[in-house]
């Protein structure tokens, strides 16, 4: 008894007074998470570098696609139990019946439309040949996109046919060096780094076209997985605001960490994690706006009626029901 009294407290001095999550010498369960590219991503790779999703008894399967709608894919073979994907792919799988729902928004991050052509000063001055880059058709910069082109064009499949899919680094490599592209609807870091570069110029940004912020990327997950594997479903959510977590309250340290995985100085790294609009967060924002426009575009054959269509509990508890009217939160849902 003396000497599990004795454990016990040197493990409390060791974890700095508090017990980790983690079961010792139970088995790890295992957990397939999809991934993408670019700076969105930050809390995966905080959580892969300082094996925060181990502390909860878990053991983490990273796998990374160029796409939301690759992603998609994946999590209908059943190849990942969770992947990160931006609203409009998630939409397009619930609406041709997969049984998934969001498990957590995902950051929220600048997009902008960049261009290397002076002459382009908005879609107006997008010509038939001009092609703009995005990640895959019905991706969000797509349908960000199609609503741009709604709003100035009269139709929001006015310049789908100047679209062309690309990888965030295949496109911004591909804009920087002008070869086979004029634009390119991006996210950070891309975005920043052709910011920089000479003769480069925004066109038009995400909150201009949306009218608000707006998740970039939400988690999803099958019902199956929610219903089958509750406690690592629980334990993947904390994981997740741990890491972000981490990265708000430590963003120097967090520079250093993620420096290497793009490439970058961890001063410029510093710099783009405190660039105007970045927010690493959980909450959900915008889930139900883009489900009216792309129901009302075609996209999708109905929007869901309510959050509660396409989100588990943990997500809806977040937003809340506010008695009388609708609570900020669940406002900047539309």
């Amino acid at each position: 008894m003396r000497r599990s009294v004795l454990l016990l407290l040197c493990l409390t001095l060791i974890t700095g007074g508090l017990m980790l999550p983690q079961v010792y010498g139970a088995p790890m369960e295992e957990i397939k998470i999809a991934g993408q590219f670019g700076l969105v991503y930050a809390p995966l790779t905080v959580a892969k570098e300082r094996k925060i999703f181990e502390r909860y008894g878990l053991k983490p399967v990273w796998k990374e696609y160029g796409s939301g709608g690759a992603v998609r894919e994946a999590l209908i073979s059943g190849e990942v139990d969770v992947g990160f994907m931006g609203i409009p792919p998630f939409l397009i799988g619930w609406d041709k019946g997969c049984e998934w729902k969001i498990v957590c928004g995902f950051v929220i991050v600048p997009i902008g439309l960049v261009t290397n052509d002076p002459n382009i000063k908005s879609l107006k001055d997008f010509k038939p040949e001009d092609k703009i880059a995005v990640p895959s058709p019905g991706s969000i910069q797509h349908i960000l996109l199609a609503m741009a082109a709604e709003k100035e064009l009269g139709s929001p499949t006015a310049l789908d046919n100047n679209i062309v899919a690309m990888p965030h680094p295949d496109g911004a490599a591909a804009l920087i060096s002008k070869k086979g592209i004029k634009a390119h609807f991006t996210t950070p870091p891309y975005l920043f780094e052709e910011l920089s570069q000479p003769g480069c110029h925004l066109v038009i940004d995400d909150v201009t076209i949306f009218g608000h912020p707006f998740n970039f990327n939400v988690g999803v997950a099958p019902q199956r997985f929610y219903d089958r594997r509750p406690v690592v479903y629980s334990s993947f959510i904390n994981a997740i605001g741990e890491a972000m977590a981490w990265i708000n309250n430590n963003k120097e340290a967090a520079a250093k960490l993620l420096a290497p995985e793009f490439g970058l100085t961890p001063e410029k790294t510093l710099e783009y994690l405190n660039w105007e609009g970045m927010n690493y967060t959980a909450a959900p924002y915008g889930l139900m706006g883009f489900g009216e426009f792309m129901a009302k575009a075609g996209y999708i054959q109905r929007a869901p009626a309510s959050v509660a269509e396409i989100a588990f509990d943990n997500v809806l508890a977040i937003i809340g029901s506010r008695a009388g009217s609708p609570s900020e939160l669940e406002r900047i849902q539309y």
